[in-house]
């Protein structure tokens, strides 16, 4: 409730600001223009085509993202082979920003569907990545040695001891996963894209439309949070025991 308000508050004096000309709307269009412009786009159909391309690559990405990267995680945390192969890899992604991938990714697999998901992957891959091995290498050794000496093998550390441990390390990361999967979509389309929310904020900025940008930013930030709360409502039922 207080940060409704605080936000109410906050749109107020932004509003009362433009009236009383203090703030140029050139620059910062006032709420109600940004409104305007947003269910245009909305009543006048436009917007679809655009939302349903970014959230295709965001989604796309997200899934494949999650699953190679628990993947390479599970492996890495289990054999010493494999994280010799795969750490120095993710440590060396994940020590530059990863949106500037975003120009290679058009030259490999052009304007379309495919360098969005590609740039989302990467983003979520290695965030997962990290999330898994880490949970893996955070099973108490007391426990994993008790299980042995009770007869449990492989199979059995697996499914009772590790997936209950990667399960609140990745849910945990999960909201964190999806404002990636979106930014790279986003930045996927603003680099080179026929359609997208990306694409239109490209447009925006080259038409110097500061009222369409924000309310695409507004539009982005309010399908970010929606997911958030979500997965949020996910991460609270699976991990009841956790908060237990």
């Amino acid at each position: 409730m207080r940060r409704a308000l605080s936000l109410i508050g906050l749109l107020a004096l932004w509003e009362l600001g433009g009236l009383a000309g203090w703030i140029d709307p050139f620059y910062a269009p006032p709420p109600h223009r940004i409104a305007a412009v947003l269910a245009g786009l909305f009543l006048g159909g436009e917007i679809w085509p655009h939302i349903e391309a970014t959230f295709t690559a965001a989604l796309l990405g997200l899934f494949l993202g999650l699953l190679l990267g628990a993947g390479l995680g599970l492996l890495a945390a289990l054999l010493p082979a494999a994280a010799d192969l795969f750490e120095p890899v993710m440590m060396l992604f994940n020590a530059v920003p990863r949106v500037i991938l975003a120009p290679l990714m058009v030259i490999w697999f052009g304007i379309g569907l495919g360098s969005k998901v590609a740039l989302s992957l990467v983003l979520v891959t290695v965030l997962v990545f990290f999330a898994v091995y880490s949970g893996v290498k955070d099973v108490d050794p007391r426990l994993v040695a008790r299980v042995r000496t009770l007869g449990g093998g492989r199979r059995w550390l697996l499914t009772e001891v590790y997936l209950p441990s990667v399960t609140a390390w990745v849910l945990s990361s999960l909201k964190v996963a999806v404002g990636f999967a979106f930014t790279g979509a986003v930045v996927g389309e603003f680099v080179a894209a026929s359609r997208g929310l990306g694409y239109l904020l490209s447009f925006a900025q080259s038409t110097y439309n500061a009222a369409l940008t924000m309310a695409l930013i507004a539009l982005i930030m309010a399908f970010v949070l929606l997911l958030f709360y979500l997965f949020g409502r996910i991460e609270a039922r699976v991990l009841v025991w956790k908060n237990e």
